[in-house]
């Protein structure tokens, strides 16, 4: 039999671990057939060959931390994903997403992954296609898309917070037993109906648009160790998180988390995937946590840190967060322009404005102390480029 596709002399990244190796790969019917040394295919009945000479042939990419849950309802591509090999997008990290949700808090709800992600809401409203309340609801929405990527999601902890306690949820009141009763009915819900797991988020650095910490944020360890049960019962399921301290704004906190954590993964039995990043307050920080995950693997716990492939990188400017967001003369220069961008270049070209801009410190509250280093911030030119 011919082949549909074959892929000629390409480098071939299996993600084994193995070393990389000169192949052809032959498809028939979307699947993966044959798997020959270079040149092997040259001859075979094919109905379109690749010449793949120097570049590389891999798996798609599962990226794990992703924030389509509102776009994955407009943009069937999950654009720029699919422009970069990844074939499975996760979404609903950081205890932010779209369900469960009340009709009445779906602006809540966009106005939290406004202020965590930086998503534009009016965006956001303008382009999601709402139908749900439950998230097996959710997950039957997603399941309709002609998606042109597999998606998967968590459930997230601050939409299930607010569905269940409201404005006590979403202000961080502590959670009562009934509370946590019914949040852990949901997310063993959720899991049930194919939800990869359960995500929060810890850090302060991570607000609604409104500034308030996300739900979830202070939340004690009986509601956290109750939702983690509910994954144990159901059998299935990660806990995922972005742990306090991830980004060094509490530098007690690492172990604080560590602690818990490694208690709820030996408990539960699930995995515990925690956000692991260095930062400028302890820099090596990062090489103690990431020994004590593998000292827990090591005994059978199931703790894993979520670790980028690179270096994070921001885009920044006046109309989001940039290096002078928290000095007080760049805040009374953007209240008095109220939204207009002109406006604000204009006042900015002020010199004795930009002096006093200059001449600031930073607030003592200011919770991306990384935004105000000038000597890694880069001019991207415009059109930006991104290279």
């Amino acid at each position: 039999m011919g082949f549909s596709l074959v892929i000629s002399n390409g480098t071939v990244v299996d993600g084994t671990g193995g070393e990389p190796f000169v192949a052809d790969v032959g498809v028939r019917d979307g699947s993966i057939v044959a798997v020959t040394p270079g040149g092997e295919l040259a001859d075979a009945d094919a109905d379109e060959v690749i010449d793949a000479t120097g570049l590389l042939v891999t798996p798609g990419f599962v990226d794990i931390h992703t924030h389509y849950d509102g776009q994955v309802t407009w943009d069937p591509m999950l654009t720029p994903s699919c422009w970069h090999g990844v074939t499975t997008a996760v979404m609903g990290n950081c205890g932010v997403g779209f369900a469960p949700v009340a009709d009445a808090d779906r602006e809540w709800l966009i106005g939290l992954m406004e202020g965590v992600e930086d998503i534009p809401g009016a965006a956001l409203s303008a382009g999601i296609r709402w139908g749900w309340q439950s998230f097996p609801q959710y997950l039957d929405a997603l399941d309709r898309l002609p998606l042109a990527i597999d998606v998967g999601t968590h459930v997230p902890h601050g939409a299930v917070r607010a569905y269940v306690m409201g404005e006590r949820g979403a202000r961080n009141e502590a959670a009562s037993a009934e509370d946590i009763a019914l949040m852990a009915k949901l997310v063993r819900e959720g899991v049930e109906a194919g939800a990869l797991g359960f995500s929060t988020s810890r850090t302060i650095v991570h607000r609604a648009i409104d500034g308030e910490p996300v739900p979830g944020t202070f939340a004690a360890e009986d509601e956290l160790f109750g939702i983690g049960q509910a994954l144990a019962a159901a059998g299935t399921g990660v806990f995922e998180l972005a742990p306090a301290g991830i980004m060094g704004e509490d530098l007690a906190a690492p172990d604080r988390e560590l602690d818990w954590m490694l208690r709820l993964a030996e408990l539960t039995g699930r995995t515990v995937c925690f956000g692991l990043m260095q930062h400028d307050n302890v820099p090596n920080d990062w090489k103690r946590l990431l020994d004590a995950a593998a000292a827990a693997y090591e005994a059978g716990i199931p703790l894993r840190p979520q670790v980028p492939a690179r270096p994070l990188g921001l885009l920044t400017g006046l109309q989001t967060f940039n290096a002078f967001h928290t000095r007080p003369t760049y805040l009374a220069a953007a209240a008095r322009a109220d939204g207009d961008l002109d406006a604000l270049v204009a006042a900015l070209r002020d010199p004795a404005t930009r002096r006093a801009i200059l001449d600031e410190p930073d607030s003592p509250d200011n919770r991306m102390p990384y935004l105000s280093r000038l000597d890694r911030t880069f001019d991207l030119g415009h059109p930006p480029r991104y290279d």
